[in-house]
């Protein structure tokens, strides 16, 4: 797992350290808060702690709390149908003894960052253990400042926090991230033109490494005689920028 961590993720030093920091953690129950621009790997990392942790053979459970106020507190806390009379289970019960990814937490309601601070320090009462990852692109510690997020609630999920930089600050990391995504998404083996790799590495790749993900599985489609060409790069092609949108928070 070592080696795919690695390829997935680069060599850079801010990188080696974040995956370093990840896989010390994993180890103890202690929460974690994730913080990086939107297609970093924020969501990889969270699956990389998840593995390396005694709670790998259980269940991880993601809510993106961007969503509405009502869908965040149904899929966390459970609810019952209107029509049919059943409780659903929220996710704090379904993921007992594994983790809980509370992905873009800056999105709560600020009335139930409260709520979330209190059930969340009483998990014991209810005989739950879960190991609590947060992840966000925002700077928590500014929305504290600001009176916008629960200092509570910030001070429980932040007690070990990783940073992953954007791609445009590792820009050494491009080329053998295009090379581990050539080879993941290809049957065959392909190799990237120099006039491609320079448009590559020449690219500012606003949505990170999901955007260059999307952008090589996309381009690949064309590809025909084993050579990845400056012709079929889809970057900033309709195609390439919906896929980017519509899969964005994967973070």
């Amino acid at each position: 797992m070592d080696a795919v961590i690695l390829e997935l993720f680069g060599q850079d030093p801010k990188v080696k350290k974040a995956i370093s920091i990840a896989r010390n953690v994993s180890v103890t129950k202690a929460p974690v808060l994730i913080v990086g621009e939107a297609g970093v790997g924020k969501r990889t990392l969270s699956n990389v702690i998840h593995d390396y942790s005694t709670r790998a053979g259980q269940k991880m459970q993601i809510i993106d709390c961007s969503m509405s106020p009502e869908e965040v507190e149904n899929s966390i806390l459970g609810h019952r149908d209107d029509e049919s009379g059943r409780f659903h289970k929220g996710i704090l019960e379904i993921a007992n003894k594994g983790t809980v990814v509370f992905a873009n937490v800056d999105g709560l309601d600020e009335e139930f960052q409260r709520k979330l601070h209190k059930i969340l320090n009483e998990l014991d009462d209810y005989d739950i253990d879960i190991r609590i990852i947060a992840t966000t692109t925002k700077n928590l510690s500014k929305l504290v400042g600001s009176g916008r997020f629960y200092r509570g609630l910030y001070t429980l999920i932040s007690s070990n926090s990783i940073t992953l930089p954007p791609l445009r600050e590792r820009v050494g990391d491009l080329k053998s991230l295009c090379d581990y995504f050539v080879s993941n998404y290809s049957n065959s083996e392909i190799e990237v033109s120099q006039e491609a790799m320079d448009k590559i590495l020449s690219h500012y790749w606003t949505h990170n490494v999901h955007e260059l993900k999307t952008v090589i599985e996309s381009s690949l489609e064309t590809v025909t005689e084993g050579q990845l060409t400056l012709e079929n790069l889809t970057i900033g092609e309709k195609k390439s920028v919906i896929n980017i949108f519509e899969e964005d928070n994967e973070g």
